[in-house]
Order: C-alpha cells, then sequence, then structure tokens
C-alpha cells in the first residue's frame, strides 16, 4: 500500500504575509508539517507544492520533496483539490492507493493524529476522512432565507425550536487532515465520498494560523506543552 502526502504551500498570503515559513519555535511554519509527515509509519512519500522557490527550498531541506505550482493554481482563489489534481498527474495516479492532505497551517496536529487518522479510515473500510472538532450546536437553531424572502430552518423546521440540550452534535473541519481513496478522488475530484468518516481533534491540536495572534496563541500553547 503507498499513501502519499501532500503539503500545499503557496507563497502568497494576504493575511500573514510569507505565512508559510514564518518562525515558529525554531523553524519554519511548513517544517512543522514535513517533519510529522515524514515520521509516519504509514506514508510512503511526503510531496510541497509551491509556486515560490523559498518555500520549495526550505521543503526540500526538510526532506520532503518538492513539485511546481503552475501561476494559475497559485492564486487566493485556487482550491486544494486543483493542487492534488497537479500533484498526481506529475507523480501518476495509479502510483498511488491513498493520499492524504496536510495543510501546513496546522503545525499542532502530530504524526500520531496522522497515524491515528489513517488507521482508523483503513480499519472502518471507509474510502475518506476528515479531520474535525466539535463546534456550537446552537447553529443548528438558525434560519435562512429563501428567494421569496420567507425563512426557513438551516437545516430543518423542527431543530429551530428545539432545546440545544437535545440537538446532535455538529463539528466543523479543521484543515489539518484529509484522506482518501485516489480513485475515488480522481472521480470525482473532491474529499468527501459517500463513505467519508470523521477523526476527532480538539480546539488546541486543531489551531489554524491565519493571522500574527494565531501564530502566537501557537507559540505559547508550544512551550505550555513542551512541544518546541
Amino acid at each position: 500500500m503507498k499513501i502519499l502526502a501532500i503539503i500545499p504551500a503557496r507563497g502568497g498570503s494576504k493575511g500573514l504575509p510569507r505565512k508559510n515559513i514564518l518562525d515558529l519555535g525554531g523553524k519554519p511554519l511548513i517544517a512543522w508539517s514535513i517533519k510529522a509527515s515524514l515520521k509516519s509509519k504509514y506514508i510512503s512519500q511526503t510531496v510541497v507544492s509551491s509556486d515560490n522557490n523559498n518555500i520549495l527550498n526550505i521543503a526540500k531541506k526538510y526532506g520532503a520533496d518538492i513539485i511546481r505550482r503552475p501561476d494559475e493554481i497559485a492564486t487566493d482563489t485556487a482550491s486544494s483539490e486543483s493542487v492534488v489534481i497537479h500533484v498526481l498527474g506529475e507523480l501518476g495516479p495509479d502510483n498511488f492507493d491513498y493520499v492524504v492532505l496536510l495543510q501546513p497551517t496546522s503545525p499542532l496536529r502530530s504524526t500520531q493524529d496522522i497515524d491515528k487518522a489513517i488507521k482508523k479510515l483503513l480499519e472502518n473500510n471507509a474510502t475518506a476522512l476528515i479531520s474535525v472538532c466539535e463546534t456550537d450546536n446552537k447553529f443548528l437553531k438558525a434560519f435562512k432565507e429563501d428567494n421569496e424572502g420567507y425563512i426557513k430552518g438551516i437545516a430543518n423546521n423542527q431543530y429551530s425550536f428545539m432545546r440545544r440540550q437535545v440537538l446532535p452534535n455538529i463539528y466543523l473541519s479543521n484543515g489539518a487532515i484529509y484522506i482518501i481513496k485516489t480513485d475515488e478522488f480522481m472521480k470525482d475530484k473532491r474529499f468527501l465520498t459517500d463513505k467519508t468518516i470523521s477523526y476527532m481533534m480538539d480546539s488546541v491540536t486543531s489551531l489554524d494560523i491565519d493571522t500574527e495572534k494565531d501564530l502566537k496563541s501557537c507559540e505559547k500553547i508550544c512551550k505550555t506543552i513542551n512541544q518546541f
């Protein structure tokens, strides 16, 4: 069984310039995901996709294979799916049984998280897995407006009037781990299949670096748990 890990790292970032290579605990942000992937007992190859020479050089220094990303899929609106399609096109989709997408902005996602997620996927005979964290189920009580201006429950009309204690738990993708069978991905070009399961992560390990405040929070957490 061969599993390919792809770490997408675009050079441009409006919210936090040079985000993917900013220092976190003495090494670039992207290095945290590279090291976590390389230590996995399941992952066969770790590839960083980027349009930026500096990022590619750093990725190579930390042991990842590198693939230069074309400019047309290095924009603000380019999807993660387009990056995976490009990398698989370069390496050959038939060479890998599974693809794992690891966002570099999730530095607290560990090797243990990656391996537990892969193991769970394999043991449950699922075709895809998405890492999630629990979120407030009060959002199930929300309304949306239809084209005629009438409101309806965002999920159904019953949840809006139910007590929160009896509403089902709901989860958000935290962006840390996406795993999918390669042939399933190539069929629909998306990470969600009819047999997608979740891997639960807590709010700390789900931290996503998007702002300077996020980076400082992450540094504080790492010091607290002796992660550096």
